[in-house]
């Protein structure tokens, strides 16, 4: 069973495509989730396998998946899955079992789920990341478990022809672009293995401007979120609270030619989420005209578009970065995600 993917991606590599995380519409059923985010003009959506919203494991899953698939469509959205539900897996503990716990068991068969999910759905990605490193696991240990348990994912994405989007998230395993590097060459540099990339997180944790970034990674970047950030602090913040310069940023994803959705992702927002969604989306089309105007203003003065990303270094103040950051969490020592 496929379903025929919704909308797909425009020829115009410059037309920014934006989506909404379904895990900042907790509290929303799924079908009014996707119409909330359709009414709002998103053209996308990142879809959470959670309890609620397309739970992966319940009975009559695939009629669940052909309904979910005709609402897409109904709705012209485009989506991408996304794995990082909380409680899904183990009601006890956030996150668990990752793919560097003992007995993985579980979440490789969760994974293996939304790989056959993302391709009944046409997705055009299908997200993960690595896990925190248990305290009783060595690193060593755990990494060669999660190259053994990407492995094994990528198997699976191959024989359904998916494309997949490795997460770096800071705090755990891999949390920065060049843990994905490193993982990415040990797993033999797998076409169908590419980046998720967080707007966010590159002002939290890496040592680039937060456009440098989205140029660090443009031919592996499959899957981008987008959300506001504070350097050193792993906390998603509403567009324009945090630190990030957005019109930078946007213009390095269209001098990357990336052409996917761009979603937002505001996980402890659903107690607000339509409200929050309307001011995303106006916010975000504010800073994309803000970026074409610069980008024609640059060109009729130069005579050509500055490439690679490149912005004044005035516009790059606020979205710089240190070379190193001490990442905070909340008051217990877990990730504020």
């Amino acid at each position: 069973m496929t379903v025929p993917r919704p909308r797909s991606a425009p020829d115009d590599a410059t037309t920014l495509r934006l989506g909404y995380g379904t895990n900042g519409f907790a509290n929303h059923r799924l079908d009014d989730a996707l119409a909330v985010i359709a009414d709002l003009g998103y053209d996308g959506v990142a879809l959470t396998l959670d309890h609620d919203h397309l739970d992966p494991f319940v009975p009559g899953l695939t009629r669940r998946i052909a309904a979910v698939g005709r609402r897409l469509s109904e709705l012209g959205l485009g989506v991408v899955i996304e794995t990082g539900a909380r409680y899904l897996l183990d009601p006890w503990h956030k996150h668990a079992p990752t793919l560097l716990h003992d007995d993985p068991t579980r979440r490789i068969e969760f994974l293996r789920r939304a790989v056959r999910i993302g391709a009944d759905l046409g997705a055009e990605a299908v997200s993960f990341w690595a896990g925190v490193r248990p305290d009783t696991v060595t690193p060593q240990c755990a990494w060669d478990r999660l190259v053994a348990g990407c492995a094994t994912v990528v198997d699976a994405a191959d024989s359904a022809g998916v494309t997949l989007g490795f997460e770096p998230e800071p705090g755990m395993l891999v949390q920065d672009i060049a843990d994905w590097r490193r993982l990415h060459a040990a797993l033999g540099g797998p076409t169908r293995l590419g980046i998720t990339l967080d707007i966010g997180h590159c002002r939290c944790l890496e040592p680039w401007p937060v456009p440098q970034c989205v140029a660090e990674v443009a031919e592996h970047l499959v899957n981008v979120q987008i959300d506001d950030m504070r350097r050193g602090v792993h906390e998603h913040l509403e567009f324009g609270t945090g630190e990030i310069d957005f019109p930078s940023v946007l213009a390095a994803l269209a001098d990357a030619g990336y052409r996917g959705l761009v979603a937002v992702e505001l996980p402890r927002d659903s107690h607000a989420a339509p409200a929050v969604a309307a001011r995303s989306i106006e916010f975000l089309r504010a800073a994309a005209a803000t970026a074409a105007t610069a980008a024609a203003s640059a060109a009729a003065t130069a005579g050509a578009r500055p490439t690679g990303g490149e912005v004044p270094a005035d516009v790059l103040c606020s979205a710089s970065t240190e070379e190193t950051a001490t990442v905070r969490y909340s008051n217990t020592g877990r990730l504020l995600e």
